[in-house]
């Protein structure tokens, strides 16, 4: 019962690591500085 114990302990500790990881490695960087919106030119279907 005591090593099952142990292999939840382990199994939380582990994903609770690696969503800790995952979640800081997204944040910062720079957002782009390109792109956007564009007009569009073409017929005017008014």
């Amino acid at each position: 019962m005591v090593v099952l114990i142990r292999r939840v302990a382990a199994a939380l500790s582990m994903a609770g690591m690696l969503a800790a990881f995952f979640r800081l490695r997204g944040t910062g960087g720079v957002p782009p500085r390109d792109g956007g919106w564009r007009e569009v030119s073409g017929p005017d279907l008014r």
